[in-house]
């Protein structure tokens, strides 16, 4: 019914600004939710093919990506879709609104978005509750990460083990982003020694964490597709000698190429969907061949079909992602996927 019903749904969410439809969306899921209109929804049938990743046991190899879920208060609603993890945020250690709107666009005819939100979130206390306040979801929840747009570079680290400590309580695992490009110079700490110094701290806090829970969560860090070969080869050499425990390849691009005809191509901001496939999965490709078996690598970017996603894993990917193409396509895909892989 939901995947009969979901053209029509879009039609009209496609009609409304892109902001205001996604919290449309996600308050109409939640509504969803509580009234027991998706109780019909099992994601059962996508939860058979369980994989062993970072010691963590995910259902299925389809993850819902960052930034959908910016408050980690529609986990429930979402996995009656059949995700079989959810990565929530990014959250940063206080709230903030963000960048001014407005900041998201559709380019629809490339299946794309551009933002420039600026991690508007409500900060780590809040995301921290909203989580615990999750009850049907039984599929990994990740939580992602940042660092507030008024913290500078060399205090950047301050606000990671800040959302380290409060997160690892209900996470199961935490990812560091490192590479959204709507908050000034946060790629910056994607340098090999800015990223080896975090490294190192986070490491060392997460095994005092680990003791202190009794519980090992594991520490991602997500990184950009716009890195050439050796930034790729120099972060590869960090992450294996920090003990990074795995890698979120990648986030959106600054990259116009392929949608450079588009009306929107000049806005400021990520693109994210289809045009952006070839580079993220040419940068997972670097990474895996790096990396090797030792850091296992999540692969999101452009994944719009089971093949996109195929391509994903023979690249090196143990886990996929998907966002952009789900606001395009709802919730079919998502078993498409799970049910594919």
């Amino acid at each position: 019914m939901i995947d009969a019903l979901y053209p029509i749904v879009r039609r009209g969410l496609f009609q409304l600004d892109a902001e205001v439809a996604h919290h449309a969306s996600m308050t109409a899921l939640r509504i969803a939710e509580k009234t027991g209109l998706l109780g019909l929804l099992s994601p059962s049938d996508t939860f058979t093919s369980p994989v062993e990743v970072m010691g963590l046991k995910f259902p299925n190899r389809v993850g819902l990506a960052a930034g959908l879920d910016k408050e980690g208060n529609t986990i429930d609603a979402l996995g009656r879709l059949g995700f079989g993890s959810i990565e929530i945020g990014t959250i940063t250690p206080r709230p903030q609104a963000g960048n001014p709107k407005p900041r998201l666009f559709r380019l629809i005819d490339r299946e794309a978005i551009i933002n420039r939100m600026g991690f508007n979130n409500p900060g780590i206390e809040v995301g921290v509750k909203n989580v615990r306040s999750a009850r049907s979801f039984k599929g990994i929840i990740g939580f992602n990460i940042g660092k507030n747009k008024d913290t500078p570079n060399e205090n950047a680290a301050d606000d990671y083990l800040i959302c380290l400590r409060e997160a690892y309580a209900v996470a199961d695992y935490v990812a560091v982003n490192l590479s959204s490009p709507n908050t000034p110079g946060l790629r910056d700490l994607q340098g090999a020694e800015a990223s080896a110094r975090l490294l190192d701290l986070l490491k060392k806090e997460q095994q005092k964490l680990a003791d202190e829970h009794q519980k090992y969560v594991p520490l991602l860090f997500k990184i950009a597709p716009d890195l050439d070969e050796p930034q790729i080869q120099d972060l590869a050499k960090v992450f294996l000698n920090g003990g990074l425990d795995g890698v979120i390849a990648t986030n959106t691009t600054l990259d116009r190429h392929g949608v450079a005809s588009h009306p929107r191509a000049a806005e400021a901001g990520g693109l994210s969907g289809r045009p952006v496939f070839e580079k993220s999965t040419a940068t997972l490709r670097a990474f895996a061949s790096h990396l090797g078996p030792q850091i296992p690598i999540i692969g999101v970017g452009g994944i719009s079909s089971l093949e996109d996603a195929r391509e994903k894993i023979r690249a090196g990917a143990s886990l996929v992602q998907i966002y952009t193409s789900f606001v395009y396509q709802g919730p079919k895909l998502v078993r498409e996927l799970a049910k594919g892989l």
